[in-house]
């Protein structure tokens, strides 16, 4: 934890919300991309330490929430059957698909592991030789250099019982899609430091630019993002819009060209679907030419798969930030932790968990967590 207290001192944070205010003359909404960035702001209180007119807007930055409910479905499919061992990072196991989730296929006898790399998931592999064993690899730009590198050591040890199950889905397109939707009202934009720190934030000048729209790089600490949303103030109120870094201490301008370099490699630009927004023109990965044999959807031939979203969640309306979770009508009574109907609600990352969790809810009563104990 050392150096972490720096980027947490209460003073410190009361004087720049302080500074906010007085250089905040006129209305803003500004959309923190990232779900980690989100439960920051909720579990600190930073959106109650700004201006009246500075609206806090929570976007699609949780991976887990954007996997579209057909590749939940493939993944319940495909970790019921008996020759495969199903790996998966533990926020994926209550994630609802149409019918059930992860952590009921494992309660009807499924061979469900949560890992903590998906290299553990190759060493499987090589440990159980007469088992299939998937990774479901989930995650933004962040992540995927990890489950890169794992597909790659599987190919280079000849492993033919690895597969994974891909859920890439990347950041510049997503803010594009949002800001060409009719309609709107997205001022500035926080960027996602940890996505950054891998692929640079070069593609970004060109998005402010082209949508007059502040990017402002920046971390998870309060005091990174009250700086983060200070300088797209500033940027907003003299009417200026580029790319600008404020996690200098982790991010640069090119990025991890290694990284970069290895996701090229194992991994193609394709469209993705988008849970709760749609398809997105080039907005995700999947394995290249190269590395195709190790698609766990083509392997298991999941094509069939129908889906059924839930009439009651409004999920896709929170991930596009055109409603809080907490003015969704099921949001803690028939939607709690414990009987999700939406990814939002379970993921760490999920902005309506964040809610929950911190206690942020509207309308009368007792807070949600006690009518859950009843």
């Amino acid at each position: 934890m050392k150096y972490l207290a720096e980027f947490r001192d209460g003073d410190v944070a009361r004087k720049m919300a302080r500074e906010i205010h007085a250089i905040t003359t006129r209305p803003w909404r500004i959309m923190e991309v990232c779900g980690g960035q989100t439960h920051s702001i909720i579990k600190n209180g930073i959106d109650q330490m700004l201006p009246t007119g500075i609206e806090m807007v929570h976007g699609p930055g949780c991976p887990v929430c954007v996997t579209p409910l057909e590749l939940i479905d493939k993944a319940l499919a495909i970790a019921s059957r008996p020759e495969v061992i199903f790996c998966s990072f533990g926020d994926m196991l209550r994630v609802p698909g149409s019918e059930g989730d992860l952590f009921q296929v494992k309660g009807r006898g499924g061979d469900i592991r949560i890992v903590y790399s998906p290299l553990d998931a190759v060493e499987l592999a090589a440990k159980n030789p007469e088992k299939q064993v998937v990774f479901f690899g989930v995650g933004f730009e962040t992540t995927a250099p990890a489950n890169a590198m794992a597909v790659a050591s599987a190919k280079r040890r000849g492993l033919k019982n690895f597969s994974l199950l891909v859920s890439h889905v990347l950041v510049p397109p997503a803010i594009e899609a949002l800001m060409s939707t009719p309609g709107n009202k997205i001022d500035g934009f926080l960027a996602a430091g940890h996505v950054c720190s891998v692929m640079g934030y070069w593609e970004y000048p060109a998005l402010a630019e082209k949508y007059k729209v502040p990017i402002v790089v920046t971390g998870f600490e309060p005091l990174d993002l009250l700086e983060g949303i200070r300088r797209a103030v500033v940027q907003l109120e003299r009417g200026e819009a580029r790319a600008e870094n404020a996690y200098e201490r982790i991010v640069s301008f090119e990025g991890n060209k290694g990284a970069q370099k290895l996701l090229g490699e194992v991994f193609e630009v394709t469209d993705r679907a988008w849970r709760g927004i749609g398809v997105i023109p080039k907005s995700g990965w999947r394995l290249s030419e190269a590395y195709r044999e190790f698609d766990a959807e083509i392997r298991f031939d999941t094509s069939g798969i129908r889906t059924v979203e839930s009439a009651l969640c409004h999920a896709g309306e929170v991930l596009r930030g055109a409603l809080k979770p907490s003015d969704c009508p099921a949001f803690g009574k028939e939607c709690t932790p414990r009987r999700p109907l939406g990814a939002t609600m379970v993921s760490s990352e999920g902005a309506c968990a964040a809610y929950y969790n911190y206690g942020k809810f509207e309308g009368g009563g007792s807070h949600p967590n006690d009518r859950e104990r009843r």
